[in-house]
């Protein structure tokens, strides 16, 4: 006698295994096996044997468990009949969730459900394949091995989302703002050797680049310089220095005694002798030109993230008024402007971001006014650098005296503030640990029907605002759950699985015999959310571009804040409201919504969900009034947040009205603003505009059509972004068609 297997194999039937599964019920029930139960067990299996010799049939498997529960149920044991019948009920679903498991994992190895999840992953590629497929295995592991009940229903009902699921079973943290002052200074160790410190602004600037190699290897989002002109400071003197000596040997035939290589440039000393101080200064500006274009070239080729996957990375510039940091400033702008590679393409990364600071290089006559100017030449043509607002009211404490505590940002928009845990308004050696984003549209469409819900003789015009309201409190409440629950699996990790980061002291305030919370705690754990101007669609039929909706979002907004700093307080971690990029999440979003709620007119009508509160890309509105509108939320988020405008490829064209927009955006507190403007490149001959299927100059079809994703950029985003965001991206409505510069 046989049976068919549920995988379609016929195999020997064996009677012992109907025993033992049996018995297993029993002894789940009463703790041992009984005679009854061994009496019982062979006489249900015995019955089934026969019955099957007799109509000579091969059954299937669930066809002899339906036996083994009638046979149970025959019993005076119920019981035992009932913990049969979970038992059952519980395979079946491992065996559904692996099922499901296997398609999703060889959908991933195969490339035959491509989804663009990251754009700055090639999931065709070997290792996007292997990477993608491993994830998928990591994200079931801790959806259902290490996550609690509850942050696992709020993920999988589309409530409360938790990002980088691959990443959490490990432990791993999400991005970091490295102190490169400490690193290039004292140099650091790697897994097989020693790194002495720089000495040289070429040097530094490789050194740079492969710390941001190294550290992305320890987490799963960006890096970041906070101030790096500040930072190479030292290294422009030490190969200044180095120029000078050799000016003064070769052209002065003069003694190099009284000088080192720590002395400004700016040096009496050095002026005194012009002709070796303009041989040193033209060699080290074009040192300085050579290590940049190093740094640029590194960054946009070492693909050393599986899926040749790019490190995100970030550098923060602008402020430095010394000769030396002016330098670094100008050689960044210049290398962004020059771009890379053969036909001189637009660099991805590192995401540049020019400092606005009062007094320093906002208006004319201040000092780096003209590295300002610079900046908005290098936006008009390449996009970066975008624009961080040093005198942003949120950072208002900050020491004017010390650069690692001004407003810097990773590119997306993550931000630090104040760290309760006592290291104040330090950015470096601090990120974001987790996010977690709330998916407003789902709790706004059960507050909807709850509201309309009929109970005889009760107030039938509920208010929906104020259900929807009851209901975030509630997710945002569990939302802080979820992150502390993940916070303390990344305590539990060993300090070897990132031995560069906290060998080398990337990760400020780390004391090794107290474990990697010392250091973990100064990070921040941040609340996001997604679909503003849909919730408000569902609430109160408009969005936050009117009045009436924009009384609502400020009531939203408020109460994130509210908690987030309750919990900040209460808890002594970092906890902080994140306006959420959702490159991904804006369209996995939607496609759950809409299979829960079907098509629902300016609510789920399109392919994406708008990010977090900004106003949705196709209303039409001046670059003015979307600052406008934005800036009475952006202050609400104390974890980072974007405010960008589309303008057409004119404003190359018009800087000075450039320099209006990111001025006006500057002083209505806006902390990150980012300008979007065409940037389509010709493959073939390097012509870079605006411009449809073809170069204008060469004909060509052979283009690159680059649009930013979040605060960075990347590739052609017909082919990079996923369904949802490139429909987002084609929606964009060009604000400055809507143009008022005398406002």
């Amino acid at each position: 006698m046989n049976i068919r297997k549920r995988d379609g194999r016929i195999v020997k039937f064996n009677e012992q295994k109907i025993i033992n599964a049996i018995l297993a019920a029993f002894k789940s029930v009463d703790g041992d096996i009984s005679d009854y139960a061994i009496s019982k067990a062979t006489n249900i299996a015995s019955f089934i044997a026969g019955y099957y010799e007799e109509v000579e049939e091969t059954p299937e498997v669930e066809e002899i468990q339906d036996l083994i529960e009638k046979g149970l149920m025959a019993t005076k044991r119920k019981d035992v009949a009932k913990a049969f019948i979970l038992y059952r009920e519980e395979r079946s679903k491992i065996r559904q969730r692996n099922t499901g498991l296997i398609q999703n994992i060889e959908e991933r190895l195969l490339a035959s459900d491509v989804q663009n999840q990251n754009a700055n992953v090639d999931e065709h590629s070997f290792g996007g394949r292997m990477g993608e497929a491993r994830n998928e295995l990591m994200k079931d592991y801790a959806l259902n091995y290490i996550m609690s009940p509850m942050s696992r229903e709020n993920h999988l009902n589309n409530e409360v989302y938790v990002h980088d699921l691959d990443s959490y079973a490990v432990g791993m943290h999400n991005c970091l703002t490295i102190p490169f002052d400490d690193l290039l200074a004292k140099g650091f160790n790697t897994r097989q050797t020693d790194v002495r410190p720089a000495n040289s602004i070429n040097t530094a600037f490789q050194l740079v680049a492969v710390i941001f190699q190294l550290q992305s290897l320890q987490q799963f989002g960006g890096v970041s310089a906070s101030h790096i002109d500040w930072t190479m400071v030292p290294y422009v003197r030490k190969s200044f220095y180095k120029h000078f000596k050799d000016g003064m040997k070769y052209i002065e035939n003069a003694d190099i005694a009284g000088y080192n290589d720590q002395m400004p440039l700016a040096d009496e000393k050095y002026l005194i002798r012009p002709k070796a101080y303009k041989y040193a200064m033209d060699m080290t500006e074009k040192e300085l030109m050579q290590a940049v274009e190093g740094m640029y070239h590194n960054l946009n080729t070492l693909q050393s993230r599986s899926g040749n996957q790019l490190p995100f990375t970030s550098v923060n510039y602008g402020t430095c008024i010394l000769p030396e940091g002016r330098m670094v400033t100008k050689a960044l702008l210049e290398g962004c402007i020059k771009g890379v590679g053969r036909v001189h393409k637009t660099a991805i990364f590192p995401c540049g971001i020019f400092q606005c600071m009062k007094g320093v290089n906002r208006k004319e006559g201040e000092p780096n006014y003209d590295l300002y100017q610079l900046a908005l030449k290098s936006t008009a043509q390449r996009l970066y650098p975008n624009y961080a607002n040093v005198d942003w009211s949120t950072n208002a404490g900050y020491d004017i005296n010390d650069p690692r505590t001004y407003v810097s940002t990773m590119g997306c928009r993550t931000y630090n503030g104040f760290d309760i845990n006592g290291l104040g308004y330090l950015k470096d050696g601090r990120g974001n640990l987790a996010p977690v984003t709330i998916i407003m549209p789902t709790l706004a469409m059960q507050a909807k029907e709850e509201a309309e819900e009929f109970i005889p003789g009760a107030d039938i015009h509920k208010d929906p605002v104020g259900i929807f309201l009851l209901k975030l409190d509630k997710k945002i409440h569990e939302a802080r759950d979820m992150l502390i629950e993940r916070y303390e699996w990344m305590c539990k990790q060993n300090p070897a699985s990132a031995k560069f980061m906290y060998e080398n002291g990337l990760m400020a305030g780390y004391v090794p015999e107290e474990g990697i919370r010392s250091a973990l705690k100064h990070g921040t754990l941040v609340i996001g959310q997604l679909g503003l101007a849909e919730t408000l669609q569902i609430l109160v039929g408009c969005d936050h571009t009117e009045e009436k909706g924009m009384e609502v979002a400020k009531k939203i907004e408020e109460l994130f804040n509210k908690r987030c700093a309750e919990f900040k307080k209460d808890k002594k971690l970092n906890f902080g409201v994140y306006y959420t990029p959702a490159e991904n999440l804006c369209y996995t979003a939607m496609k759950k919504f809409k299979k829960q709620y079907g098509e629902i007119k300016n609510v789920s009508d399109r392919d994406f969900f708008t990010n977090s509160m900004h106003v949705p890309v196709w209303k039409e509105v001046s670059p003015f009034d979307k600052i406008d509108i934005e800036a009475q939320l952006t202050g609400y988020s104390n974890a980072g947040c974007i405010t960008y405008v589309e303008l057409d490829s004119g404003v190359k064209n018009n800087l000075k009205a450039l320099e209006t927009l990111v001025n006006y955006a500057m002083d209505k507190d806006i902390p990150y603003f980012a300008v979007n403007v065409p940037n389509d490149t010709c493959l073939d001959c390097g012509y870079c505009d605006e411009f449809n299927d073809h170069c204008p100059e060469c004909q060509s079809d052979h283009i690159q059509q680059l649009r930013r994703v979040t605060g960075y950029l990347t590739g052609d985003y017909k082919s990079a972004f996923n369904k949802g965001k490139q429909q987002e991206t084609e929606m964009r409505y060009k604000h400055s068609q809507k143009l008022n510069w005398e406002k």
